[in-house]
């Protein structure tokens, strides 16, 4: 999956709130006043809405310097008007006698803010001018190849492109990183100020604990459940992280990637060594490696275009009994890049209208990596049409974990008996029991690898928000930090003065990421509980459980409660456990772990 696809910001933008009830003293401080006020205020945000998420769409499908403002003025009344409901939502925090689901509205207007201004006169216009010119900066950046401009798109293709040298990829690494990255350090450091200022307002301490507050849980148990996830899938990351720098190294040689220490960042096929992916032929086991089919080689014998790739992905759902997307989805939707203007490629689900007119946008190739990115992107807008009869407040998933989880968990579903279902793969090419090792590497190469990095993104911003990370050293910080969770090490020096993280989308876009993390650890719980509610009985990464109705039955009930409910009670729903737990991945992976220990004898794990 190409990561940089998951990015829930049109999501974000689709639950901003608007306009503030006309007067505080219309609503006072009792159970009533609260009631009145949640009520009338998800009115407004529900009539708001459709006109900042088109203008915001057609920003991000439409970058110019107009659209660049359009979408700054919007975005601008829009968080002065959200400053203004959470700061209202506060005062009734003490009020006793609140009805459980107003109470529960309350918190969300209180904790839904990405980044709240504070409340005094030009600050909302100032945070939104300088958030729309972050990720204007970045839809626009170039990086080179052969000293030659590469757009982003195009750079993160490369990247994951073989037949480049060392000193190649080095290039597209070093320029995106300080062409994308290193301008956008002032106005960071200048909104994180604002947004800090906007957030004790609130009553956090920070922007960091704002984010941490929204998981029915205290920001420190939240932070506390992540690292205890982490630890528990670590010794799994450790053993792949020893294998892939091993096969680098008889690839590359000593003076390019040592046997021993941190793996160089760019060798890995991703512009942010997020997965791994793209370098499995590199380190595929012999004879157990070659699958015997690639999905984008597949998809090109056959014609196939990004068009039929999306209708593949939406029969998925189809098969479980979903409804169809609505004809809408395809005239409104961006399948591929248009070649007239400049448009943000990073792939985003977008739900404009709080009802139907749920769209992707996507700069598709024909690829593998894209064709599990539709099913995943999907995932978003078919719970957005899930929950959409749920009150305003509640048109979310469970938990942002839960938004990226259901397309993963679809997407962990595309298996070569699958590829076979749907007519892509011939049956006589659907690899034997002794391909397992190759097939399980190849997802642990994208879900495993992934782990530390979808920790470590808020864990470096969270520490910017408490401001133990100074402007200062924001770039040395993050070089530690993808050094100390990933193992990995730059192919070129960094200057203090940079700001690597910006070269990431959700940075200057202001994603909260934890949610991606939480993502790869609920994905395989969701998948283990329908591959058991389908009656499968085989090796668990195996599993398809399309055209399984009784499991799409089982989804949607979930998928229907949106935020509703805390996220314990939606997750029991489906799995029949309130608690995130990793053992379901470990599962999946335990014969390639105990695989990985046999190759790993000898060498020194860790860095």
């Amino acid at each position: 999956m190409k990561f940089a696809s998951t990015a829930l910001a049109a999501l974000a933008a689709s639950l901003s709130f608007a306009v503030v009830p006309a007067h505080a003293e219309d609503y006072p401080q009792t159970a009533e006043g609260a009631a009145k006020f949640v009520a009338d205020a998800e009115k407004d945000l529900f009539d708001f809405s459709l006109g900042n998420n088109q203008a915001n769409w057609v920003n991000y499908t439409y970058i110019t310097e107009d659209t660049d403002a359009l979408a700054a003025k919007s975005n601008g009344d829009l968080t002065e008007k959200q400053v203004k409901y959470a700061v209202e939502a506060a005062k009734f925090a003490k009020v006793s006698g609140l009805d459980a689901d107003v109470s529960r509205k309350l918190g969300i207007l209180r904790q839904g803010i990405v980044l709240p201004a504070p409340n005094t006169p030009g600050a909302a216009a100032q945070l939104s001018e300088i958030t729309t010119r972050l990720s204007s900066a970045y839809g626009k950046g170039k990086g080179t190849l052969d000293g030659k401009p590469i757009s982003g798109s195009d750079i993160e293709a490369e990247m994951g492109n073989l037949q480049h040298s060392p000193a190649e990829f080095a290039e597209m690494w070093t320029s995106w990183h300080d062409n994308v990255g290193k301008p956008m350090k002032a106005d960071y450091a200048q909104m994180v100020g604002i947004a800090n200022q906007g957030a004790k307002e609130l009553g956090y301490a920070d922007v960091g604990a704002m984010w941490r507050s929204g998981y029915d849980m205290t920001p420190e148990q939240f932070a506390a459940e992540t690292q205890r996830l982490w630890e528990e899938t670590k010794p799994l990351y450790l053993a792949l992280h020893t294998y892939v720098r091993r096969k680098l190294n008889e690839k590359y040689g000593d003076t390019v990637q040592p046997r021993k220490g941190p793996i160089r960042a760019d060798l890995l096929g991703n512009m942010w060594a997020q997965e791994w992916g793209n370098v499995y032929p590199l380190v595929a086991p012999q004879g157990a490696g070659d699958l015997g089919y690639d999905i984008g080689d597949l998809l090109k014998a056959q014609g196939k275009k990004p068009l039929d790739m999306v209708k593949a992905g939406e029969g998925f759902y189809s098969s479980l009994g979903f409804d169809p997307l609505p004809g809408t989805f395809w005239t409104r939707s961006i399948i591929t890049k248009p070649a007239d203007r400049e448009v943000i490629c990073h792939a985003s689900a977008w739900d404009v209208d709080n009802k139907d007119d749920i769209r992707i946008k996507m700069c598709t190739k024909v690829n593998s990596e894209d064709f599990v990115t539709i099913h995943h992107e999907l995932g978003h807008n078919y719970y957005q049409r899930a929950y959409n009869k749920q009150p305003y407040l509640y048109l979310n998933g469970a938990n942002d974990g839960f938004h990226e989880a259901i397309g993963d968990f679809i997407a962990l579903s595309i298996t070569p008996q699958y590829l076979v279902q749907i007519g892509l793969l011939d049956k006589s090419k659907v690899p034997g029991a002794d391909k397992d090792i190759g097939l399980l590497l190849r997802q642990a190469m994208d879900k495993v690898a992934f782990l530390p990095f979808g920790l470590m993104i808020d864990r470096y911003r969270w520490g910017i928000f408490d401001g133990s990370i100074q402007p200062a050293d924001y770039n040395k910080a993050w070089t530690k930090m993808r050094l100390d969770y990933q193992g990995i090490t730059p192919p070129s020096a960094r200057s203090d003065d940079g700001f690597d993280a910006g070269a990431k989308f959700h940075v200057p876009g202001n994603t909260p990421y934890t949610r991606y993390f939480l993502a790869r650890i609920l994905q395989f719980q969701f998948y283990q509980a329908a591959c058991k509610q389908a009656g499968w009985k085989g090796p668990l990464h195996r599993c398809s459980f399309y055209g399984n109705k009784k499991v799409g039955e089982n989804l949607n009930a979930m998928l229907a409660m949106g935020m509703s409910k805390p996220w314990p009670e939606a997750l029991k729903t489906f799995t029949g456990s309130p608690q995130m737990s990793a053992k379901p991945m470990l599962d999946y992976f335990a014969p390639l772990k105990k695989w990985l220990d046999a190759q790993n004898k000898g060498e020194t794990s860790g860095w």
